[in-house]
């Protein structure tokens, strides 16, 4: 093939995921522009590959060997598309760092992210996974992406309903899972700060600070770094995914149970639902802190699950299944996971 890309071949993706797990690519090239695009899934037609879009690796754990063309999307650009007394509507290029594009959005006052900060990732994979934290979720704010189509090469636009937000889900990790790369988001955010403090303790945290004071969305955003600091592993130290399982949601009459049995069960209330949390389910289980070879659970965080040296994929969804058991086992719910897998030409969610 002719072009000015460079297409590596069997790429090692040790350092492309945050888990740092020991893994390669049949084929590998970065992409800096959605003119790229169509020559990189020619060239993956041409090899009857797969395409696996790659941002920040942070949600992902693969397989010792991807028989696949990965395809790290490093589109960049942000700007402020309108502003009126009542919204500001802003875009991203897909390759941007989340994290960095909040703190962007909040020297623009554009507020509304930033319980979201510190979340790692790019923009493009935010959507698909509908990310959320303290009592936010990206859904509140979106407008709509733009992705390519893998298999006919052309832009298409999604709205807020065509994506299909559900907890942590999107239509791209069902209906259209592995059939578009996303290029782009739009995301309303509101003129005027409006503090969302009502989840964990984020607002004790920032009321200990400030001493009353009404915070800046600065402030809030500091304290949110801080907790997620304190809690979750910096993947260039030791490898980990974040959260690895879903916080579980479960009927009032369970919850009834669970709450005899468990007097202090952290538990949210979530419509006619209640939404536990996973890692103090783990917890409870007896699981924080374990390590079973090169994986384990965080000390600090026992939804963390970490490399501490020379894992595999297969190790850690092996570790993972031995989580979702003892946690079934000890209160009768099975954890669902996060993050994707890969392993060879099959990937999976769940």
């Amino acid at each position: 093939m002719n072009s000015p890309l460079k297409i590596h071949e069997n790429y090692s993706l040790k350092h492309r995921n945050t888990l740092g797990l020991l893994a390669s690519a049949r084929y590998f090239v970065e992409v800096n522009s959605v003119d790229e695009l169509p020559e990189v899934l020619g060239f993956a037609r041409d090899k009857q590959l797969p395409v696996i879009p790659l941002g920040g690796g942070s949600n992902v754990v693969f397989g010792e060997f991807l028989n696949a063309l990965v395809v790290h999307i490093n589109l960049k650009g942000r700007s402020v598309l309108q502003r009126d007394q009542g919204r500001v509507v802003v875009r991203a290029e897909a390759g941007e760092n989340w994290h960095e594009f909040v703190l962007w959005t909040l020297t623009n006052e554009a507020y509304g992210l930033e319980n979201l900060s510190l979340i790692p990732g790019t923009v493009g994979a935010a959507p698909i996974q509908n990310i959320g934290a303290y009592g936010v979720e990206l859904k509140d704010h979106f407008v709509s992406l733009e992705a390519m189509n893998i298999e006919s090469g052309e832009i298409e636009c999604f709205d807020r309903q065509a994506v299909c937000f559900g907890y942590r889900d999107s239509v791209f990790k069902g209906e259209k899972l592995d059939q578009y790369i996303i290029t782009s988001v739009t995301l309303e955010l509101d003129p005027v700060l409006r503090p969302k403090l009502g989840y964990g303790h984020l607002g004790d945290l920032i009321a200990s600070r400030l001493d009353g004071e009404a915070p800046s969305a600065l402030d809030i955003s500091q304290a949110v770094c801080d907790i997620r600091r304190e809690k979750l592993p910096d993947p260039s130290v030791i490898g980990n995914a974040g959260s690895f399982f879903k916080n579980p949601e479960i009927s009032q009459e369970l919850m009834d149970q669970l709450k005899k049995r468990y007097p202090n069960i952290i538990a949210y209330p979530v419509g006619a639902k209640w939404k536990l949390a996973a890692g103090w389910l783990i917890d409870q289980a007896g699981l924080r802190g374990v390590r079973e070879g090169e994986v384990g659970t965080y000390q600090k965080q026992a939804l963390v699950l970490v490399n501490h040296g020379g894992a595999t994929g297969q190790n850690v969804l092996a570790f993972s299944d031995r989580v979702q058991q003892k946690v079934n086992e000890k209160f009768g719910i099975m954890l669902e996971r996060e993050p994707r897998f890969y392993n060879g030409w099959v990937s999976s969610i769940g």
